[in-house]
């Protein structure tokens, strides 16, 4: 909430709202950018498979470092 004569909120892709996307457009999103870009984005809820799911983490931990937020599932 910003006071009235107060300075403007700063411009920054950070401070945007969240897309008013729903399940069903970003799950299109992800089938055009897999099929159009090769890039697959993946929820690992989603992933039903343990050992799956724990490859999928192990690959990204290794490439991009430790998630910020999200759940820890016991550590």
């Amino acid at each position: 909430m910003r006071l009235q004569g107060g300075p403007s909120f700063p411009r920054s892709p950070l401070g945007r709202e969240p897309s008013p996307a729903n399940a069903v457009d970003l799950e299109a999103m992800r089938r055009r950018v897999w099929r159009e870009q090769g890039v697959v984005a993946l929820r690992l809820d989603d992933i039903t498979d343990p050992w799956l799911r724990q490859a999928l983490t192990n690959e990204a931990m290794r490439r991009w470092g430790p998630r910020n937020g999200g759940t820890t599932h016991g550590r």
